[in-house]
């Protein structure tokens, strides 16, 4: 059973309430957010009333599903009614958000209790996760090391067992490079599956809500609470998928015990290598769409306000805006010509799968990571196997998949739209191997 699973029958059964499970969330908050800053702002009076509330519905007869009383917590892009909606940014120090974002708007339908708004990297805008208004978000394991972004705070806060889930989002790989650093599952569904309604965009053609939750089949109940849908293709329990292994390109650097680590996962599955080479070309279209619509998005803040930008990000806005308007022309078409050639090999494959990030998480602040004896770009390196799958919109799950010393590491299985019965049928099955050197 997922952790969700565990709570909500323990609330059924009347071993605890939902009062009983917000206070021990917030008690965990009190006592370990200030090491990791995991949550930018605590909504404890109202969680606690949302609590009670979900308590008498249940003891009247009224049950919402798997969600009802369990403490959720949402990313600081996702508006949250009569709660500060800062963006991680000085430029959104005093907004409040006055209207809850639909997938916020569906949770508290479902029962759930809205915990808090969790740190973000400024304004989406970084696999880091270190740079916001609030702080960094700090990796759970290690402290000094990056939560990775630019969910950080929601992938520290269930790392941190704040709260069994929290909402994210996921432009080139915010769930799931944070999902993998932290070692818990993030899952980024098909484009547009779930409402970006009152969600600030980053880059509204790659922009996806995404969830952090302590399993993968936790992930599955809040994405399937938000936006029901029928499973798609029937998958036998404990069948034997066709995955297609993405092998290691130049610009996708993988230290080798994550590779040996990450495919052993899959021992229990029929694993052919497919080359990753033509991943090159989808990282440079997904790169040149997300730098033009950010700087659209940015482009008055950068002009009149740029003091109040954190130096790094004003830095890569900048930079963007220097994206000239053919290559976003060919990068549209790029992403067509991707989309037609990675579903090419799902007529041979029910899965994809590759590391989710090729590196364990760095520490905070760092910009350069060795990889196999070479020295990589930080930020590149974490985006570089995630990132594609925003470009063409395909739903990608990280998994754990183990540590290499004391740092987790995450498994990456992608799918078509509409075969997501298959992904997470094959994540409850993986092999589960202990750490390595």
């Amino acid at each position: 059973m997922s952790e969700i699973e565990v709570l909500a029958a323990a609330l059924r059964e009347g071993e605890t309430t939902a009062q009983a499970l917000a206070r021990r969330s917030l008690a965990r908050i009190a006592d370990r957010n200030s090491q990791v800053g995991a949550f930018a702002v605590v909504d404890a009076d109202r969680a606690l009333s949302a609590a009670l509330r979900a308590d008498h519905e249940l003891s009247d007869g009224i049950d919402r599903g798997p969600l009802h009383g369990i403490p959720i917590g949402v990313k600081d892009l996702i508006d949250v009614a009569g709660l500060p909606a800062t963006r991680g940014s000085a430029h959104f120090a005093d907004h409040q958000a006055v209207v809850d974002a639909e997938c916020v708007r569906r949770l508290r339908m479902a029962g759930a209790v809205i915990i808090g708004t969790t740190v973000t990297h400024e304004f989406g805008y970084g696999p880091t996760g270190d740079r916001s208004w609030h702080g960094p978000a700090r990796n759970p394991h290690e402290p000094v090391r990056m939560a990775g972004g630019s969910s950080g705070g929601s992938a520290a806060a269930v790392a941190a067992g704040m709260v069994p889930a929290a909402l994210g989002t996921d432009t080139g790989g915010s769930a799931r490079i944070p999902a993998a650093l932290c070692g818990i599952a993030g899952y980024k569904p098909a484009f547009g599956r779930v409402s970006t309604d009152g969600v600030f965009p980053l880059s509204p053609s790659l922009d996806h809500v995404g969830v952090l939750g302590a399993t993968a089949r936790d992930c599955r109940l809040v994405i399937e609470t938000l936006a029901p849908q029928h499973s798609g293709r029937h998958w036998a329990a404990g069948a034997v998928a066709r995955v297609g292994w993405l092998v290691e390109a130049p610009d996708a650097p993988v230290a080798s015990a994550i590779a040996a680590l990450t495919r052993g996962a899959l021992a229990d599955h029929d694993v052919t290598q497919v080359p990753c080479d033509a991943l090159t070309g989808m990282r440079e279209a997904f790169r040149d769409i997300q730098d033009s619509e950010a700087f659209a998005i940015h482009a008055d803040r950068v002009h009149d306000r740029p003091d109040l930008f954190d130096a790094e990000v004003l830095e890569r806005l900048r930079s963007a805006s220097e994206t000239p308007g053919w290559r976003l022309v060919r990068a549209h078409q790029a992403r067509e010509a991707a989309r037609e050639r990675v579903n090419s090999l799902f007529e041979h494959f029910d899965l994809l799968a590759s590391p989710t990030v090729g590196t364990t998480a760095p520490l905070i602040g760092d910009r350069e990571v060795t990889v196999n004896g070479a020295s990589h770009a930080v930020r590149s390196t974490l985006l570089a196997l995630t990132s594609p799958w925003n470009l063409i919109g395909f739903p990608a799950l990280s998994v754990p998949a183990g540590h290499v010393g004391r740092l987790p590491v995450g498994l990456q299985l992608i799918c078509p739209p509409n075969r997501e019965e298959v992904l997470f049928s094959v994540a409850d099955s993986l092999v589960r191997p202990g750490a390595v050197a």
